[in-house]
């Protein structure tokens, strides 16, 4: 199984991405995607950009995300 979670573009240097992924920055790789900006949104998987969305389907996965953690207890993780 394959899981990918959005994050926003903050910074871009080169072939590498500052990302902020609900809060958390990472660095990816954003070799995979064209043109990507300031601001975009990506799928990240594994550390890599698979694709670019837009703002509502972005946030839309991330809340999809925090309703998932309210449901998870410490014996189901």
């Amino acid at each position: 199984m394959c899981l990918a979670i959005p994050g926003k573009v903050e910074e871009i240097d080169g072939n590498v991405a500052t990302v902020d992924i609900m809060g958390v920055k990472n660095r990816i790789a954003i070799d995979m995607v064209k043109n990507v900006q300031i601001g975009d949104y990506l799928m990240i998987h594994a550390g890599y950009a698979i694709e670019k969305i837009d703002e509502a389907e972005a946030m839309q996965t991330i809340e999809l995300f925090h309703e998932l953690g309210g449901l998870l207890s410490k014996d189901d993780v």
